[in-house]
């Protein structure tokens, strides 16, 4: 892409641009196309189409997801065009990325109820009435099966064996079926037909991202640019943020819940979460990230704004307030919540303490129930319980309390 001539005004808007779509990236592949792209659309005043490609096959949206949506977001503010594509052709295929078998492949219901699900969460980031929806199956399920030997001719099995999946895969002697093969070819396919400048993803679609780039090539179409975006460590701080790991933050929790697990992030991931998860600008992340270094604000006063900001993004202004009032309240002051949950009590009187916490629901096993009680982490009205064979009366209006964000108020049936 030749070098084009801007005025001092374009090239100020480039660079602007540039550092914004920049921020908290893994990866960009390469930078200089990115910037002669975005050069070019100033100068023809046309926006970028910017890609990502889904296979809802997990539709609860949590704030890893957002890492990518809130790069999305970035350029939608600028203008440019976002391209969803959804895989309604290869979702019933089943991305093998990061799986050591084969994924299970999805029905037609089930991708269009996983995909309207996407969409309803997505609203909350990104502007979906300025979304251009593709389903792939609209030009994937028109290649017959000469077309299909044509596009396999386009890549050689060592390039694909690349892939660290498949590569581990192969090393441990696991199955894999020649379908899993046809995944990252139908995914660059995708790039080819649309046409698009540049598609998102976290690091973990790094092979399939420059699937895209390769099979434009093939086809004489410019190049995507691969943006990846790093993967977001969970409330634990090790392990990426996984619904499966209860380590994450929903984004159609509560107000409350949410402001409540914000506040367990690790210190030293405060700055990835505000420059991967936020709306907050460089210049705004560069200034609290000094402020911090120099001891001008205080790491609990830093991730108090962190949680009252991602409560804001997703329930507005008043509901980030409140959650921010309620914790002060309930675990800075140890005052109980006004709005604690009401369950209907409909087992025996007696019962012991172990068997409550399990029936509510407020721990998943005895174990965990006795280790909780082991490390003093539940309450009666207020009063620590240390006997994990204790025997209680349970009586109307009783609240109990796990940790310091679940209570419940039990209520006798009259």
């Amino acid at each position: 892409m030749s070098k084009m001539k801007l005025t001092k005004e374009q090239s100020l808007e480039v660079k602007r641009q540039l550092g914004i779509y920049s921020q908290g990236v893994q990866e960009m592949i390469p930078t200089e196309e990115l910037e002669a792209k975005i050069a070019k659309s100033i100068v023809e005043n046309r926006p970028l189409k910017i890609k990502l490609g889904l296979d809802p096959s997990a539709p609860d949206v949590h704030l890893g997801h957002t890492v990518v949506l809130n790069k999305m977001r970035q350029f939608q503010e600028n203008g440019h065009i976002i391209q969803l594509i959804i895989g309604d052709f290869t979702g019933k295929i089943g991305d093998p990325t990061g799986k050591s078998v084969a994924r299970k492949q999805l029905t037609d219901e089930e991708v269009k109820h996983n995909a309207k699900t996407y969409f309803e969460q997505f609203a909350k980031v990104i502007d979906m009435e300025k979304v251009e929806l593709h389903y792939n199956s609209k030009w994937l399920s028109n290649l017959n099966f000469e077309d299909v030997i044509q596009l396999a001719g386009k890549i050689t099995v060592a390039r694909l064996l690349e892939r660290d999946d498949f590569e581990e895969r192969m090393a441990f002697n696991k199955p894999i079926s020649l379908h899993e093969f046809f995944y990252p070819l139908m995914q660059g396919y995708d790039s080819v037909v649309l046409e698009n400048d540049i598609e998102l993803g976290g690091t973990d679609q790094h092979f399939n991202i420059l699937m895209g780039r390769h099979f434009q090539e093939k086809f004489g179409k410019e190049k995507q640019v691969a943006i990846l975006m790093p993967l977001l460590e969970g409330l634990d701080g090790v392990e990426k943020m996984s619904k499966s790991k209860k380590n994450y933050i929903g984004i159609d929790e509560s107000p409350q819940e949410m402001y409540g697990k914000a506040m367990s992030i690790p210190d030293e991931l405060m700055n990835k979460y505000f420059g991967l998860i936020t709306d907050f600008t460089p210049d705004q992340i560069k200034k609290m990230k000094e402020e911090l270094e120099n001891g001008i604000l205080h790491p609990r006063d830093a991730k108090m704004l962190l949680a009252k900001t991602i409560v804001r993004m997703y329930h507005g202004n008043d509901a980030a307030e409140n959650a921010e009032n309620q914790f002060v309240s309930v675990f800075q002051k140890g005052t109980m919540p006004e709005d604690i949950p009401v369950v209907i009590w409909e087992g025996n009187q007696e019962v012991s303490i172990i068997d409550l916490l399990v029936e509510l629901k407020l721990l998943n096993s005895k174990s965990e129930a006795r280790r909780m009680i082991g490390n003093r982490g539940v309450k009666l009205d207020g009063n620590k319980v240390e006997d994990s064979t204790l025997s209680i009366t349970v009586k109307d209006g009783l609240i109990v309390q796990v940790g310091k964000r679940k209570f419940i108020k039990i209520k006798f049936l009259m």
